[in-house]
């Protein structure tokens, strides 16, 4: 088995750098972490073994861009959080294990960031201050539970807390994800198919219908009409001044109806409207609620858990979702239970929470297990998500399949009526 080079944190906070005899670099990694070693780096000759990511470390993706170019992903994020959480857990001083972190961070940015906070603490400062002087990438959840955890002598299991909470949401975000991935790829697939018809194949037969001097029944009639829309308004019809000018003029009006009806959504009362006929989608409506009802339990769960109190937990929970019928709900509970209510009757009286939610929390709040009962919801509810992709998946299939076939079959139905009116008077006079 070829060598590999090593860099690795022992239990005593201290570098150790070595070789380790192994077939790969994932296997050099496991080996070092059985040893109890937190790996930062591993080198070999072997083509697999050049630099290895952190572990837990996932591929990057869409994160926040900075002067530089770099971006923060949410992923990177969530591995300096376990790997503070296991540094903070073997003894470390939090200044020296974020002085590690800095130093093995590879990411030019996310480094700029690290360092920045670094210094920061060095100077004084609680690690949250440090945190929230960088919005775009440490977000409210995140801070508040960072100085609850400093409040309360614990932030070794906050961050290990908030770790995994950031693992669970990331897994449940890129399950829907993936669920969207087959649809769009089918309605891709129909839009291609639809305009090359239009464009190609109906202006043919409108060709030899003319010639034949065939009159065109009513559907035949619309086809060819949206056939010759899309010629003139949507493509250059022709090397010329107008003919390039109506296309312009029609995405300009297009790009302009995008741009209102987005700017319309980023509205309070437009998103409201929308997110409401959302809900009353069948089958969609009930994946979303399944969904925010998911994050809503996990985010509030996670945030009792690590000591934060229950009104200000609310106001972060309320601002980590995205479904404003659900944080309406959520301020309207706050008012109430500021009041003196119980969490459980506001949430039940909303409307917008199932009964069996509502329930368990009023459970929790009797027995004094507020947290665990809500970490409880959450893992039934990230199961109910994992069935309600697949049953949203299983639906929108066929249902896709179903509509491209009655698009396509409409347009080579209206093109075919005319033929057979066409062959039915060419036989009938021989």
């Amino acid at each position: 088995m070829p060598d590999f080079k090593y860099t690795a944190i022992d239990r005593n906070g201290q570098q150790a750098n070595g070789k380790i005899d192994a077939t790969s670099a994932e296997d050099a990694r496991k080996k070092l972490m059985a040893k109890g070693l937190m790996v930062t780096a591993v080198t070999g000759d072997a083509p697999s073994a050049k630099q290895a990511p952190a572990p837990g470390a996932k591929p990057a993706k869409k994160g926040f861009s900075f002067g530089g170019g770099g971006k923060v992903t949410s992923d990177e994020v969530t591995t300096m959080a376990r790997q503070l959480a296991t540094l903070l857990m073997a003894g470390l001083p939090l200044l020296r294990a974020l002085e590690l972190i800095h130093k093995q961070e590879r990411n030019p940015a996310f480094k700029d960031v690290l360092g920045s906070i670094t210094d920061s603490v060095s100077q004084g400062n609680n690690f949250s201050e440090a945190l929230a002087a960088h919005p775009k990438v440490f977000d409210r959840l995140f801070v508040n539970m960072v100085k609850a955890g400093e409040a309360g002598g614990v932030l070794d299991k906050v961050l290990g807390r908030l770790a995994g909470f950031r693992e669970k949401a990331q897994r449940i975000q890129k399950k829907v994800k993936s669920a969207m991935v087959y649809p769009a790829v089918v309605v891709s697939v129909a839009v291609v198919i639809v305009i090359v018809l239009l464009v190609k194949v109906v202006p043919a037969f409108q060709n030899l219908l003319s010639a034949q001097k065939t009159a065109m029944p009513p559907l035949t009639a619309f086809v060819v009409n949206i056939s010759q829309f899309l010629q003139n308004w949507m493509l250059p019809s022709e090397f010329s001044i107008v003919g390039f000018l109506r296309p312009l003029i029609a995405y300009s009006i297009i790009f302009g109806g995008a741009t209102a009806a987005r700017a319309w959504l980023s509205t309070q009362k437009g998103k409201e409207i929308f997110d409401r006929i959302l809900f009353k989608v069948p089958k969609l409506g009930g994946f979303i609620q399944i969904v925010t009802v998911s994050r809503f339990a996990r985010t509030f769960g996670t945030l009792m858990a690590s000591g934060v109190p229950i009104l200000q937990a609310i106001n972060i929970t309320r601002d980590t979702l995205s479904n404003v019928v659900i944080a309406e709900a959520l301020e309207r509970v706050h008012d109430r239970v500021r009041d003196g209510e119980p969490l459980s009757v506001p949430l039940e009286q909303s409307g917008v929470f199932p009964q069996m939610v509502t329930s368990m929390i009023q459970v929790g709040e009797e027995t004094g297990q507020l947290s665990e009962m809500l970490n409880r919801v959450a893992d039934i509810y990230d199961e109910e998500v994992d069935n309600a992709v697949g049953a949203l998946t299983s639906i929108i299939e066929p249902v896709l399949i179903v509509f491209l076939a009655v698009v396509v079959g409409t347009i080579v139905l209206a093109m075919f009526l005319p033929l057979i009116t066409l062959i039915t008077k060419m036989t009938g006079g021989g």
